[in-house]
């Protein structure tokens, strides 16, 4: 029983073949966390391990039997803010927005106010807890400076069953973006493991020992010294896209992280195209366009389709008239 008065849910987990990872990451991807809250759960001693208390970087073995004891969700101190949000679809167990660049998806140190969850916090009187106070509803997320669809849940049900299906890769999640040169191939898949980069903490890298990552790339159109493609994620790791353009060597146009300067690197007639391009880029031309998903309740396919906004569709418009 926790301090709130209400009972703590008890999950039961049976380690698999899958085992041997340390448990706290183990245990952070079979109840959707981050890997900080699965080490607080169980340094709070509200995690057995056969019985046990295990230490985080213990590692499950093959048939291990793993409980834990999931307290309700903490009063939430993050206060709503009427910030402008478009909301394109919404029912009694989730709701699906658009969210625009540069609004950070939930608060964290250098972001505690203007973020995803304040407006929706101001905008939805109900949603699930089950992502900890600082991450109400949220499934899944978008950086900062990528626009698009997003769904979220309202409830705890509606956001177990989300949270299963994306991991089962059920939830279909499709991007437009613009890179930088020349794709090698109309289409393109990359299973690549993405991790943190060794040296620069804020970034992510392809690295041996990441977790699998798998984006199939189709070229849509060609662009003077860029290429637009559509990019389906197959997995959901952090910057993933943009890693694996990167990783291909065709940066999405317009990321300050990880190739602010890849327009100067063209020569001839292209150099002078590609700088026109990078200054209508604002930020990283990506988009979530197309968002496909099993209602978690009645069980009907839902889909929506967002166009480009208004900065990603001029640049577009400028690249595709400027092309031959």
């Amino acid at each position: 029983m926790s301090g709130s008065g209400l009972p703590d849910e008890i999950i039961q987990l049976l380690a698999g073949d899958e085992a041997g990872e340390r448990l706290d990451s183990w245990l952070a991807a079979r109840l959707d966390v981050s890997r900080s809250r699965a080490a607080q759960l169980i340094e709070e001693g509200r995690v057995t391990l056969n019985g046990a208390v295990p230490k985080k970087r213990d590692r499950p073995a093959p048939g291990d039997r793993v409980e834990v004891r999931i307290p309700p969700p903490a009063p939430s101190h993050i206060s709503g803010e009427d910030i402008p949000l478009t909301i394109v679809y919404q029912d009694d167990d989730l709701l699906v927005i658009d969210k625009p660049p540069g609004l950070v998806v939930h608060p964290a140190p250098g972001n505690p106010t203007g973020t995803l969850v304040n407006a929706l916090l101001h905008a939805v009187n109900d949603l699930s807890g089950i992502g900890g106070v600082l991450r109400p509803g949220i499934v899944h997320r978008l950086d900062k400076d990528t626009s698009g669809l997003m769904v979220v849940a309202k409830h705890d049900d509606a956001h177990r069953t989300l949270s299963a299906e994306l991991k089962a890769r059920r939830i279909r999640r499709t991007y437009l973006a613009a890179a930088w040169g020349r794709l090698a191939r109309e289409e393109i898949l990359v299973d690549a493991p993405i991790g943190r980069h060794a040296t620069e903490r804020k970034r992510m890298a392809v690295t041996p020992d990441g977790r699998p990552a798998r984006t199939r790339f189709v070229r849509l159109e060609r662009w003077r010294a860029a290429d637009l493609v559509r990019a389906e994620l197959e997995t959901g790791r952090t910057h993933q896209i943009r890693v694996h353009l990167l990783h291909l060597g065709h940066p999405v146009v317009g990321d300050r992280t990880y190739a602010p300067e890849r327009h100067k690197g063209f020569g001839g007639p292209e150099r002078g195209w590609a700088a026109g391009l990078a200054r209508r880029v604002p930020r990283q031309f990506l988009h979530a366009t197309d968002l496909r998903f099993t209602h978690p309740r009645t069980g009907q396919p839902m889909r929506f389709d967002s166009p480009f906004p208004p900065d990603l569709a001029a640049a577009a418009e400028w690249a595709r008239g400027t092309a031959g």
